[in-house]
């Protein structure tokens, strides 16, 4: 990544994009964001300058699968080698084109050579390469189904495993994945829909001053790509440096069974299927509180958490665009509080006025 990539802290108006791209980088265990809108909404611009803000990998020089300097995975044929050498490497972004083959993401077996020789010889692919960084899949709807399930489970097991007649390869692939798409020229199924951690809607600016701003920078960004970031380098430095302290501070946020039990109830008044929605709202409020640097979670994280990850998934009729009623939302919270707390939903809520109920 380059200092010439259109600066994350510079886009206008997609707040809830960023927030849901910014909370993967501090938790990839969230599951990743799926991006809806028309083109020209600074998707891919997005998802590019996401990996500009993440600190550059230890790793070792010519490896494939961007292994940890002494923890060689198995198969590697360099990090176990007498003399592997570390270095580091930027974040990496890897794009899959639509028309990728299975092969092309997975990675590729010879099996001739290993009936031959008794030797496993395996080709890594998009997911190895994509191992600690971002995998970016633009149009993720006009994907073969068969190749977004072997992302997404991927995704979600942090492993990538290939077999072809009887032999088998594994190798970690854990990454943060971004998908991106037009629904006006497809909408994904409802099972792979439901795989993605987060989702958020984007739309062109309606304001005419924000829209005027949007291409003000644009232009400016066009004219000078070097001085352009440079006037946002104290931006992308702070957003670094916050990613960062969340990482650190994560492991020690905590979220009550009151606040546990406030979104078990959000998902089965939203009528989400299975426990997936449970968990990404969990793992997402506890990120957000890590965000904000807090270490406890309030009923503000759930709500906040809650419009992002179940935009996707809420059960719906027929012919119903995707969408959360953001009203019912609202009222699932205010029914869970205390009467006496005088607070709307929003209001930012600690644990314990949850607790005891």
């Amino acid at each position: 990544m380059t200092s010439t990539l259109y600066p994350f802290s510079a886009l206008v108006g997609q707040e809830a994009m960023q927030l849901a791209l910014l909370l993967n980088a501090v938790n990839p265990a969230i599951g990743g964001v799926l991006i809806r809108g028309q083109k020209g909404t600074a998707k891919s611009t997005a998802a590019r300058a996401l990996a500009a803000l993440l600190p550059p990998l230890e790793t070792v020089e010519g490896c494939p699968f961007n292994c940890r300097p002494g923890q060689p995975i198995p198969i590697c044929p360099v990090c176990n080698q007498a003399t592997p050498r570390p270095v580091l490497r930027p974040t990496p972004f890897v794009e899959l084109p639509v028309g990728a083959s299975d092969d092309r993401v997975a990675g590729a077996l010879d099996i001739e050579r290993a009936l031959q020789s008794g030797q496993r010889h395996f080709e890594p692919g998009l997911l190895a390469q994509a191992h600690r960084g971002i995998l970016y899949v633009d149009e993720v709807n006009l994907l073969a189904d068969h190749i977004v399930d072997l992302l997404l489970d991927a995704a979600a097991s942090g492993v990538n495993t290939v077999a072809r007649e009887g032999i088998s390869v594994s190798h970690p692939a854990r990454f943060i994945l971004i998908g991106t798409m037009n629904p006006e020229e497809g909408e994904l199924r409802p099972q792979l829909l439901d795989r993605f951690g987060l989702a958020v809607e984007v739309a062109g600016q309606s304001d005419p001053q924000m829209r005027a701003e949007v291409v003000r920078r644009r232009i400016a960004y066009e004219a000078g790509p070097e001085r352009f970031f440079e006037r946002f380098a104290a931006g992308e430095k702070s957003l670094g440096e916050q990613i960062s302290r969340a990482k650190t501070l994560l492991p020690q946020v905590s979220l009550s069974d009151g606040l546990l039990e406030l979104i078990s109830q959000i998902c089965i008044g939203s009528g989400v299927d299975g426990l997936r929605a449970d968990i990404t709202i969990y793992k997402t409020a506890q990120t957000l509180a890590a965000w904000e640097g807090r270490t406890q979670t309030t009923v503000e994280d759930i709500r906040r958490s809650a419009q992002l990850a179940l935009l996707h998934r809420r059960r719906r009729q027929p012919f119903e665009e995707p969408g959360l009623d953001q009203q019912q939302l609202d009222d699932l919270i205010r029914e869970r509080q205390p009467r006496h707390s005088g607070r709307e939903p929003g209001q930012g809520q600690a644990d314990h006025d949850l607790e005891g109920e």
